[in-house]
């Protein structure tokens, strides 16, 4: 008799994200999506993670609401605080930048966490990179160790003895490039996903953001076009 696996997965409609999710199924997970509307100003991530969700069939896709005001900020939320533009070599500097959304991977954890010991299962899958990244505290993996400590002593599933959680960070170590040749050799649909931090009204992609810039430098890196529609 074969147990079923299942697993929770964050997923932002981004690259990284979208990686994790085709990873996970690879594994043989049965996989329940979590995405997060919290005041974004590239919520259009939103409904590329409903494509995403979508094209690789998925058991459930989960979208929660979070008031804006628990993460204020980050020029990611704030309209007031402009999205750098243009860096001279992403993720190369030692400051953390202003798009950084003060303990968002924590809270999303532990939305993620809570489900999964609701469903009975002890894995999830979230798509941090400690690589090529903007240098978020909250993407090392460090911290993904520590948070799985947490949840082990956290949760009743796992006080009383019915499982040991896992947080798995697939795409940690690896370079933008080669998430991408994963993806693709995973079947990723990449046009599906959206990774800018200051999308244009229509949706397209601004090109110049460190998130924009670190994809793109991506895809070039491993001999392909980025598919995704971009302003520039």
């Amino acid at each position: 008799m074969t147990t079923r696996k299942e697993a929770v997965i964050l997923l932002s409609g981004g690259l990284d994200s979208a990686t994790t999710l085709a990873i996970a199924r690879r594994q043989g997970f049965e996989c329940h999506a979590l995405t997060f509307r919290y005041g974004q100003r590239h919520a259009r991530e939103v409904q590329a993670a409903v494509h995403v969700a979508a094209s690789m069939n998925v058991s459930d896709h989960r979208i929660i609401d979070i008031a804006p005001a628990a993460f204020a900020g980050s020029a990611l939320i704030d309209p007031a605080m402009a999205v750098p533009k243009d860096p001279p070599n992403p993720a190369a500097g030692a400051a953390i930048p202003i798009t950084y959304v003060p303990a968002r991977n924590t809270v999303f954890l532990s939305y993620a966490l809570a489900l999964a010991e609701a469903l009975g299962s002890f894995d999830i899958f979230i798509g941090v990179n400690a690589t090529d990244y903007s240098g978020y505290p909250d993407c090392r993996a460090e911290f993904i160790a520590a948070y799985e400590k947490m949840a082990n002593l956290a949760t009743a599933a796992a006080v009383e003895g019915r499982g040991v959680y896992h947080i798995h960070a697939p795409i940690i170590h690896m370079t933008k490039a080669e998430i991408v040749r994963t993806g693709m050799e995973l079947g990723v649909d990449y046009s599906l996903t959206h990774s800018c931090y200051d999308p244009t009204p229509d949706g397209r992609a601004c090109g110049r953001c460190d998130s924009c810039r670190l994809r793109l430098r991506g895809f070039a890196q491993a001999g392909l076009t980025d598919p995704a529609q971009y302003a520039l």
